[in-house]
């Protein structure tokens, strides 16, 4: 049945809606009386039983032409213009549905799960949004750090093929080639690894075992960098911590702070690292007397890619430390830093005691 046919373009009431409301109340009340008719002139129950369900059948259509003439417009109503209006606006994150009083009918049941529908809707918008601006930044700082060992290759191969140059020229500008090579390798390496942890196809598997252990191995890396700048390193940790961690990647975290230690620290300086069992966590300080790192930039030295002007020259890329606070922070962990400029830094790694 046309639904537009009961009402009015106004939403008045019209002549067949107010014809149709007086049938069905003079169907019911008819039907009412008769259906008392069995309790006058029967006596067998059963045959009362039969006419009062026969007679009752036919007030259905009274029952329905009523619901047809209050129900059907105004759940028409809600269900085609507002409603569709306002799954337009949800699916757009535009408009939040509107707030009813708490009550156990259809329209709060039907609303409250627009509600929840809406904020799903809204946090998966922000979490493609969040996730289309990180993408964006990575490329960028992708593309400006090939972008300078490229220009350096390209350089060095235009020296070589339009110049005529000494043998001894020509095996330092190929070093100068594979030094920049050795740096675009270190890069791709370097975001293999941090975009397989971001994604998660490399699961940490944080366990109780001695730090001594992962401690050693990182240090075994930074031992002859260290011996040639004539730079004291010492250790104090006991056998016997053990914290929660994995040690191949704590490992790599460990060593990337060590590696910046030996790398600003000038020849002759110091590196210590201590570590000391709390508890709730075990904490290791790796410390230096290196240039130092000012206040207003302790807090950005994590992020990806990020360097200061004054280290521009010194190797390196800039993720070693973006990297160990990834490694660390999923472990449950954290990293704190307390520097003075032109004196030391502290890097003080925090592991769940186990």
């Amino acid at each position: 049945m046309d639904l537009g046919a009961v009402t009015n373009e106004d939403g008045k009431l019209s002549i067949n809606k107010v014809c149709m409301v007086v049938c069905a109340c003079l169907f019911s009340l008819l039907f009412n009386r008769l259906c008392q008719l069995p309790y006058y002139f029967f006596d067998t129950e059963r045959i009362g039983a039969m006419l009062r369900v026969t007679l009752c059948g036919f007030s259905l259509p009274g029952a329905w032409l009523l619901f047809l003439a209050f129900c059907a417009p105004e759940i028409d109503a809600f269900f085609q213009t507002p409603l569709c209006k306002l799954l337009d606006d949800m699916m757009s994150a535009d408009q939040a549905p509107p707030q009813y009083t708490e009550e156990e009918n259809l329209f709060y049941k039907i609303q409250h799960r627009l509600s929840r529908l809406y904020e799903v809707l809204r946090e998966s918008k922000s979490s493609i949004a969040k996730e289309r601006a990180d993408l964006q930044e990575l490329i960028s700082d992708i593309s400006h750090q090939v972008k300078t060992p490229i220009a350096n290759l390209k350089m060095l191969d235009a020296t070589l093929l339009e110049q005529t140059v000494s043998p001894e020229k020509q095996k330092e500008f190929l070093l100068a080639m594979d030094s920049q090579l050795d740096k675009l390798d270190f890069l791709m390496q370097a975001m293999i690894k941090t975009s397989r942890l971001e994604a998660g196809v490399i699961a940490l598997e944080p366990k109780p075992q001695a730090i001594y252990d992962t401690l050693a191995a990182a240090l075994g890396g930074i031992l002859l960098n260290a011996e040639q700048k004539k730079i004291a390193v010492t250790v104090d940790c006991p056998e016997t911590v053990t914290a929660a961690h994995d040690r191949k990647w704590t490992t790599e975290a460990l060593f990337n702070i060590l590696d910046n230690a030996v790398k600003y620290t000038a020849e002759g300086g110091k590196i210590h690292v201590a570590v000391v069992c709390w508890e709730m966590y075990v904490k290791i300080d790796i410390s230096d007397t290196g240039i130092g790192i000012p206040e207003q930039h302790q807090g950005t030295i994590f992020k990806r890619f990020y360097r200061e002007d004054r280290v521009h020259d010194a190797p390196g890329i800039g993720i070693g430390l973006y990297l160990a606070r990834e490694i660390i922070t999923r472990q449950g962990g954290f990293i704190r830093v307390a520097s003075e400029v032109g004196s030391s830094s502290t890097f003080s790694v925090f592991l769940p005691h186990s």
